[in-house]
């Protein structure tokens, strides 16, 4: 049994799978935080730009935005 054991502690076999998971983990958790943090911004412009094309009056059409205010 003691053989055993001390086979089993010197293999280095599952080194790189723990390896693989733990850098996995991380890759996820960094882009789960990221994706949070640039959730809010992305709801706000979203919010302001269903505002503006919800609203009556739109610049016009004419050449660098000059025109009627009227749809």
């Amino acid at each position: 049994m003691t053989n055993f054991i001390n086979k089993f502690l010197k293999e280095e076999d599952g080194a790189v799978t723990v390896d693989w998971v733990v850098l996995t983990a991380a890759i996820v958790g960094l882009g789960v935080a990221g994706i949070s943090s640039v959730q809010s911004g992305v709801v706000g412009l979203a919010g302001k730009i269903g505002t503006a094309v919800d609203s009556d009056t739109w610049v016009g059409q004419g050449v660098g935005g000059t025109g009627s205010t009227t749809p």
